[in-house]
């Protein structure tokens, strides 16, 4: 059964398949700055509370989205249809995720943490099969994610999934977020039907996700109690603000308006790829062997769901 317009997939919005090369630029870019969010939330929960940092995070971005609307001369939708999706996107794709996957990572390791939140484009093909008509799952898509997930568990050591079995609940959590996430990617296509761009998509989703983690950090980190942060935390939270919010939103919405669900949930891969690759570069780690046959199984995910190379293989 197919979504009408206004259901989870806009049905109506038409995407193609494959990537651009340009859209390729911009999901690789979008995993850099969003795994550079792991350098900058390693310094700030030195001295801030996990939903504190998200509420700084999400609140200052919120901030520096309205200020550009307003310097561009755009204003936000008034009318509730817009807003309230902006509530719904804000809640699936930010706080609902954020909050599950850190209350599981206090259980359970951040490996196995990662692990199961690589599942996401695993539930996003299904979900996009189910809920709209140009995203179905065809066999080198599905093939794609398999390898790619295949390649996390692979890069992050296959010594994580040890843990499986124990503290269930923590695992289902972070299990809920990927599907959460994964929900977010279908929903949010329908935001170029109503006509909005990525800019005030963007702006409208954090500052959702504002309002509805300003109670939640009230009531559990009580952040009046907190002391005034380092200039490296500040910087920190700037950063994640910054880049990883305000810059990634931009393109986490315009690659979904084009390239579809799916493809979008392909980050989720390259994101660990990028905090490896950072890491060795800046901070001076070593890349081990599984990383390396990790990503190359990631690559050869990639190159499937792309199709391309695939298509060049076949006789003509």
């Amino acid at each position: 059964m197919r979504t009408p317009d206004n259901g989870p997939g806009s049905a109506t919005l038409t995407t193609h398949g494959t990537m651009t090369l340009l859209e390729w630029a911009m999901l690789v870019a979008l995993s850099l700055l969003w795994g550079g969010s792991f350098f900058f939330t390693g310094i700030a929960i030195k001295e801030l509370p996990p939903v504190t940092i998200t509420l700084l995070r999400v609140g200052l971005a919120a901030l520096m989205l309205h200020a550009v609307l307003r310097l561009t001369g755009r204003g936000m939708p008034a009318g509730w249809h817009a807003w309230r999706a902006f509530f719904i996107m804000g809640l699936v794709n930010s706080a609902v995720p954020i909050c599950l996957i850190a209350w599981g990572q206090e259980r359970i390791t951040s490996g196995l943490a990662s692990i199961l939140a690589a599942t996401s484009p695993l539930f996003g093909v299904i979900i996009a099969h189910a809920f709209t008509t140009d995203e179905r799952m065809r066999r080198n898509r599905l093939l794609g994610v398999i390898l790619g997930f295949a390649g996390v568990v692979v890069m992050i050591g296959p010594a994580a999934l040890g843990g499986l079995g124990r503290d269930l609940a923590a695992q289902l959590a972070v299990l809920a977020a990927a599907i959460s996430s994964a929900s977010a990617s279908v929903f949010g296509r329908r935001f170029r039907n109503m006509g909005l761009t990525p800019l005030v998509t963007a702006t409208g989703q954090v500052t959702a996700s504002t309002v509805a983690m300003l109670p939640v950090a009230l009531v559990v980190d009580h952040p009046w109690s907190l002391g005034l942060p380092t200039a490296a935390v500040i910087a920190a939270i700037v950063g994640l603000a910054v880049l990883s919010t305000v810059l990634g939103y931009l393109l986490y919405f315009r690659v979904l308006s084009t390239a579809g669900a799916t493809n979008i949930l392909l980050v989720g891969f390259l994101v660990p790829v990028s905090a490896i690759v950072l890491g060795a570069l800046f901070l001076g780690e070593r890349l081990a062997p599984g990383q390396l046959a990790g990503m190359a199984l990631i690559g050869l995910g990639l190159a499937a769901i792309d199709g391309r190379a695939l298509r060049l293989m076949r006789p003509r």
